[in-house]
């Protein structure tokens, strides 16, 4: 059935290129050309010229969004599923499952400004909210492995946030919501000729939906241009991120979400999620000849603590690095209209990993006995990240194109237990039923050395059209917690590197009043680490990726313009797996939707005026390995106006679920209570201002 709907679409999609005039204006194709993208080669480069399955959320859109959280603006980009969890907490999917366990992360690389937001080996789940996205000017997102020019965890993607150009401004932006919560923005700015500095800030408050499930976050952005009289520019500044949440668990039990007794209730009041983030990056672009140069140091700071409420016991976890960097890359033009570049990435870091657990467990004798109260984790890790790229880029013929590139990447982690090794607890006494639920290793050194190959072909069908094939591999290193977090019997995690080879067709273009883009992609993926019902790493385990992906934006009228996007995707084990005592093997993997999209109807009758109405579809998907237990989806409704009161002032109303959806945020299943969910919040309503007072 997928298969079929699949080619019906492609042959749709054909003859709709296929009866296109070439006598179309081309204003269509030059608002593409307009549209600058760094994510590609660390350079800005006009998006219709790039090989890469890439999209762009521009500084329009997302002023008209205005999100809350980061969900609310990524829906909208082809492959995308993740989970809003509680609060600022996420789970992220692009063109895969949405992923869970200790390294699920590492498949996705999350950047601000070109500089991902936490080292390889040690990254979280919802590290997007250590980004200014709030005052992003434009959000740049590839589906599948990032090219040669990033490496480790842009596995299946890579979300890359890129802040204001420095400069002259001066603006402040209020928003009350729903149970007293507000939020504050504010930017200024100065143009001092050679010299450019802004500054933006945003506060949140936020109560809650649920019982004790407050948020409150601070972020803070420094940005500045210099250019220099020897033709050297340099551009940087620092973000910094604080986020103190008291987080809302799970609520158990059959469609939980829709019960009016349970879904604004917390099981766990005493859960919380403390973070604090910094990074500070210069970049210096050069002229050496006939090569451009930059060269970008960075500095890295990350601590976070958390309670792990979704285990038994609920420990209380403490992570933190510190990381020092540099990107060096070189570009250069031929006369042929093709370019070289090349590059080497070099990072250091200094990390550290706790877990105590402050109460003694509850639940069955079982879980008593192997997990007992006091410290389960104290080590530290030395790691190292070397890596050389390099890309070319040639025209073939007049139409077709070739984009050829590769990494070599070597990760090098130095792990230092501070505990007693092995099975036992703190102080050395052994657990019933054969040993403690956590293990940890001797101190040891491991090294891996990855390759990621890419190859692209673009053709040009006509003026407007254009078709592309790419064949490339991502990879990732383990993650620390993976290597040295083990679990059960186990005493040394063996892991390779992941490995992901992905294969795609594309066709993309427009006219003067459309534009569409259409994707099929193949991937498959060996080494990787699931996590069971029971939280168990399922290691080695070889999955697929297969899906569709179709966007498409058309203006019906002077006023109302129509754009959307539709995914449909195939998610699997493929090798014998054991989960719930159940081999898993050509099972769909949990939490991974067969059908997902968004539709969107914009409408501005007057310069002054502008509306839209944006339906966001979840669809059904299992919630276990086992593919014993589901979720039905669900379908939102959204409302958002917006009112230009004069050329400084403007007002904003954003109405989310309007028709009083009850759904879930997140379903999921666990072993120990079956159906839990994260329920989604009711209809709400947020109203506010922005005054440009410079």
């Amino acid at each position: 059935m997928l298969l079929r709907l699949i080619v019906s679409i492609i042959t749709t999609t054909a003859a709709l290129v296929a009866t296109t005039t070439l006598g179309q204006s081309q204003s269509g194709q030059q608002a593409i050309e307009e549209i600058e993208v760094f994510a590609n080669s660390r350079r800005s480069e006009g998006l219709n010229s790039v090989n890469a399955a890439v999209s762009v959320l521009g500084e329009e859109e997302l002023g008209l969004i205005l999100h809350t959280h980061y969900q609310e603006a990524l829906s909208r980009i082809p492959g995308f599923s993740g989970n809003r969890n509680n609060g600022q907490e996420s789970l992220m999917a692009l063109r895969s499952p949405v992923l869970t366990g200790s390294g699920a992360c590492g498949a996705f690389l999350i950047a601000e400004n070109g500089i991902p937001v936490r080292s390889a080996g040690f990254c979280n789940v919802n590290e997007m909210f250590d980004t200014h996205s709030e005052y992003a000017q434009s959000i740049e997102v590839i589906k599948g492995p990032a090219s040669a020019f990033w490496g480790s965890n842009a596995l299946h993607g890579l979300v890359n946030v890129i802040l204001p150009r420095p400069g002259e401004v001066g603006e402040l932006s209020l928003e009350q919501g729903p149970r007293g919560s507000y939020r504050a923005k504010a930017a200024m700015g100065s143009d001092n000729g050679n010299f450019k500095q802004s500054l933006y800030i945003t506060g949140i408050n936020e109560e809650g939906y649920r019982d004790d499930s407050g948020v409150d976050q601070q972020k803070v952005s420094w940005l500045y241009e210099n250019s220099l009289a020897n033709g050297i520019k340099m551009e940087g500044g620092f973000t910094y991120n604080n986020l103190n949440q008291e987080t809302a668990g799970y609520v158990a039990g059959a469609k939980a979400y829709a019960d009016s007794d349970k879904r604004d209730t917390n099981p766990n009041p005493e859960a919380y999620r403390d973070s604090q983030s910094t990074r500070a990056w210069t970049r210096v672009t050069m002229e050496s000849g006939s090569w451009e140069i930059t060269a970008t140091p960075y500095f890295r700071e990350v601590n976070m603590s958390f309670v792990q409420h979704y285990l038994p016991g609920q420990p209380i976890e403490d992570n933190e690095h510190r990381s020092i960097g540099i990107q060096i890359a070189a570009f250069r033009e031929f006369d042929n209209s093709s370019s070289f570049s090349w590059g080497i990435d070099a990072e250091s870091t200094d990390g550290a990993y706790k877990e105590n657990q402050p109460n003694p467990t509850s639940g069955s004798l079982f879980v008593r006995r192997t997990i007992p109260q006091g410290m389960h984790y104290d080590y530290e890790v030395e790691a190292s990240q070397l890596a050389l790229f390099a890309n070319y880029e040639a025209p073939l013929t007049d139409r077709l194109g070739l984009s050829i590139g590769a990494r070599l990447e070597q990760i090098d982690y130095e792990y230092d237990n501070l505990m007693l090794d092995g099975r036992t607890d703190a102080t050395g006494v052994a657990c019933g039923f054969g040993g403690c639920r956590f293990s940890r290793p001797a101190d040891r050194d491991d090294d891996f050395n990855d390759i990621s190959p890419k190859l692209g072909l673009s053709y040009e069908l006509n003026e407007n059209h254009n078709f592309f094939v790419r064949a490339q591999r991502g990879i990732r290193a383990p993650q620390t917690t993976e290597l040295y977090r083990l679990q059960g019997s186990q005493t040394v995690a063996d892991l390779d590197s992941v490995e992901l080879d992905s294969y795609e067709l594309a066709l993309q273009g427009g006219g003067s009043n459309w534009n569409y883009s259409a994707s099929l992609y193949w991937m498959d993926k060996e080494n990787e680490v699931l996590k069971d019902s029971n939280r168990i790493n399922l290691n080695g385990s070889h999955t697929k990726h297969e899906g569709f992906e179709f966007a498409i934006g058309y203006d019906l009228t002077d006023s109302l313009s129509f754009s959307g996007v539709y995914n449909l995707a195939d998610h699997t084990y493929e090798n014998d797996l054991v989960s719930g005592g159940q081999n898993i093997n050509g099972n769909d993997i949990d939490t991974a939707p067969d059908h997902f999209g968004n539709l969107r109807l914009t409408y501005r009758p007057a310069g002054d005026i502008l509306a839209e109405l944006e339906l966001v579809h979840m669809g059904d998907y299992y919630t276990n390995p086992e593919n014993t237990a589901s979720y039905d989806g669900h379908d939102l409704l959204n409302l958002r106006l917006q009112y230009d009161v004069n050329d400084d002032f403007m007002v904003y109303l954003n109405a989310l679920n309007i028709t009083d959806e009850e759904y879930a945020e997140r379903a999921d299943w666990s072993g120990w209570v079956g159906d839990r969910y994260f329920p989604g919040e009711p209809a709400r309503v947020f109203v506010g201002f922005t005054w440009k007072y410079r």
